[in-house]
């Protein structure tokens, strides 16, 4: 569909559990979501989609700038901006020096490159923090993955199996402190009783608000990243 001058995706999804249509703008892939009940609804989901046309417009132009992995952009790490520089003639990988993260190797592979050393970097601070929270409420996680999820930055599963984004990654160190937290808290309590919450004061003192607020105000721009 065109919003304004630019042309933009748009996905109708057909959720039965679903009370009424409903429209957002998906942050990280930079397209339009239309949510129906029923597919009968569509011709009717599509009239009410043009007539939020301006409240689209607006809702585009506050997305945060896309972000490409290639040479020169600016990626967060730890919440501090990294320069990516590359260095095709050397024959380290992706390495940080000076402030910037060098990615050796043929241009084409730098982005996939630079997005699996941020991955494996999300997994090692992921998996250390952990660790740290499980030992101190003597609980024992289960296994641990590290996946490009949307719409939880962490999870936790009745079996244990803890799940978190790699995008944390590039948040502030003490954001993934408190997600991973969150989550080590629900191998206690599987709920957000009061006792749960006790349990993430414990691990994580004073976070719950700033680390919330950090991630409603910039998460959408972690998900712009690549």
């Amino acid at each position: 569909m065109v919003v304004g001058d630019r042309a933009v995706p748009l996905v109708v999804r057909v959720n039965p559990r679903a009370r009424r249509v409903a429209l957002k703008v998906d942050a990280a892939a930079g397209r339009v979501v239309l949510v129906i009940p029923h597919k009968r609804d569509e011709k009717a989901a599509r009239r009410f989609l043009h007539s939020r046309t301006d409240w689209l417009h607006a809702a585009l132009e506050r997305l945060p700038p896309a972000i490409a992995l290639t040479d020169g952009a600016s990626v967060p790490l730890g919440g501090v901006p990294h320069t990516v520089r590359h260095c095709p003639d050397a024959r380290r990988g992706v390495w940080l020096e000076d402030g910037e993260i060098r990615v050796s190797g043929q241009a084409e592979h730098l982005p996939r490159r630079l997005r699996d050393w941020l991955k494996g970097q999300a997994r090692a601070a992921i998996t250390a923090r952990v660790a740290v929270h499980a030992e101190a409420l003597g609980v024992t996680p289960g296994r641990i993955t590290v996946k490009d999820t949307r719409s939880r930055w962490g999870s936790c599963a009745a079996s244990g199996a803890l799940s978190f984004s790699w995008r944390l990654v590039m948040a502030p160190d003490w954001v993934l402190d408190y997600v991973t937290a969150h989550e080590v808290a629900h191998l206690r309590e599987l709920n957000h009783s009061p006792a749960f919450w006790r349990h993430v004061e414990t691990l994580a003192p004073g976070l719950r608000g700033p680390a919330r607020d950090w991630l409603r105000d910039h998460g959408a721009a972690l998900h712009r990243v690549g």
